[in-house]
């Protein structure tokens, strides 16, 4: 075991940019599309949509890369709310990292990663006599085993991976950006080019069953649409591994956002443009179907749908590798402050938080028997929005409190960037618990379950202060 238990610090701009982009092109590029039709019903409001996603995320972006630029470091957010909020907020952050956000997004991108290798390779039933089985009312463990187990060795095996260092982890997601933005990119240029698109369709603002598109409409698919743009903020979590990190992470972020905004508006135009929305209404009932696939099958056929399927596969491979690269470092830092279990502040010979790491492998597998994919994200997502409002809401507070302190960054907009971010979270939690209570109230009760252990890990760390004063 290497003595030393510092994370080195090795990634540069781009390698950081590589992170960023990696975290958030996942399985919402490809599958999101169609429940936001469900909700919305129209064409031009879906894609009205992708771009309020986008420019909210943008502006969330802005407001973290300020604080980024103060006080970068292994942690992101964590390390974050505990110098403009406390101890016991912070906290609550990590374990809902551990406990719903980042597992649950690990979960949910190998949950897509089986599915498409089973729409390639046909995966064969697992314990089938078993599949009606339920905990309660909300929970089928063994529905659909056959994926669920593989997305499971698909945890255990990157996890392993991933402990073998960080600069071996980066490279691996540069390779497979470099893939993913290839077959993206043949998507656009074949399926918008094709005879088969109606680009005029597009921008159709009538809905299919002539009702007229509500606040809660909006938001439901604006929910779906977060999912796919969530992930940006994960870099924080490796400040501690980045090279000049106060000028780094921030770029980075903003370039990286930049990026996925513009890739998304194009590739979702190219959906919209092939596919009308009551076959995306479709799409979305059956469960089983991914919009992009049929997508593709319009202008290639079968042999398209083999294509868009190994692209999936691909796509949501590299982003599950990322999540899992770069998640683990928080609880890593909280443990070393004595607010996580102490083995996971422990570094293997890699120089990897490997312990925190294999329970956050864990966790994540544990998650994937607990429900369907879009259940996962929407829950997620619930979480996630307290969260980036908190932080839009910091950048007020740092402002007032520590005035003269630097600001490598300075957030565009300031204060109106900001105030959208805050409002919007706060818009967004109240009508979650509204349109898509499960989810609420799961998410709720899972943070907080890190109540008590932060009253049992603050006594434990009391109690050793005390001892070592004596």
């Amino acid at each position: 075991m290497n003595n030393s238990q510092q994370l080195n610090r090795s990634l540069g701009l781009a390698l950081v940019v590589v992170v960023v982009v990696g975290n958030i092109v996942g399985s919402g590029v490809y599958k999101k599309v169609a429940p936001m039709a469900a909700e919305l019903h129209s064409p031009g409001w879906v894609l009205i949509c992708w771009v309020l996603g986008g420019i909210i995320s943008l502006f969330g972006a802005l407001s973290n890369a300020e604080i980024a630029s103060m006080m970068a470091d292994t942690g992101g957010e964590y390390v974050y709310y505990q110098k403009i909020y406390n101890r016991f907020f912070a906290f609550i952050f990590g374990w809902s990292l551990f406990i719903v956000i980042q597992t649950a997004s690990i979960s949910a991108l190998a949950y897509v990663f089986s599915q498409s290798l089973n729409s390639i390779v046909h995966l064969p039933p697992v314990l089938s006599s078993w599949e009606h089985f339920t905990i309660g009312k909300d929970f089928s463990p063994f529905e659909n085993f056959n994926i669920k187990l593989t997305a499971i060795i698909l945890i255990l095996v990157l996890t392993w991976f991933n402990s073998k260092g960080i600069k071996i982890g980066a490279r691996f997601s540069a390779a497979v950006l470099i893939l993913v933005f290839a077959g993206i990119l043949t998507i656009i240029i074949f399926g918008l080019s094709s005879s088969q698109s109606h680009i005029s369709q597009v921008f159709d603002m009538k809905t299919t069953n002539n009702t007229p598109v509500t606040f809660t409409a909006v938001f439901a698919s604006m929910l779906a649409a977060f999912w796919a743009y969530q992930g940006w903020a994960t870099v924080g979590y490796i400040g501690g591994e980045v090279k000049d990190q106060y000028k780094n992470i921030p770029r980075g972020i903003t370039i990286g956002v930049f990026i996925i905004i513009i890739t998304y508006l194009l590739v979702n135009t190219a959906y919209l443009s092939l596919l009308p929305v009551d076959t995306l209404e479709q799409i979305h009932k059956s469960q089983n179907m991914v919009a992009a696939i049929e997508a593709v099958k319009v202008f290639w056929g079968q042999n398209g749908g083999l294509f868009i399927s190994t692209l999936i596969a691909v796509t949501t491979l590299g982003c599950t590798h990322a999540t899992i690269l770069v998640s683990c470092r928080t609880y890593f830092a909280m443990a070393k402050q004595g607010m996580f279990f102490p083995f996971v502040g422990k570094l293997n010979k890699s120089q990897a938080p490997a312990n925190s790491m294999w329970l956050q492998g864990i966790w994540a597998c544990i998650l994937v028997l607990s429900g369907t994919f879009d259940q996962l994200t929407d829950m997620i997502i619930f979480a996630v929005f307290i969260y980036y409002g908190a932080t839009a809401m910091g950048v007020f507070i740092l402002r007032r409190r520590m005035p003269d302190a630097p600001r490598p960054y300075k957030v565009w907009g300031y204060p109106v960037v900001p105030a959208i971010v805050v409002l919007f979270s706060a818009a967004l939690f109240f009508n979650t618990i509204y349109a898509k209570p499960r989810e609420a109230r799961i998410g709720t009760i899972l943070m907080l379950t890190g109540v008590p252990i932060y009253l049992v890990l603050s006594k434990r760390k009391k109690n050793q202060l005390n001892e070592q004063d004596v």
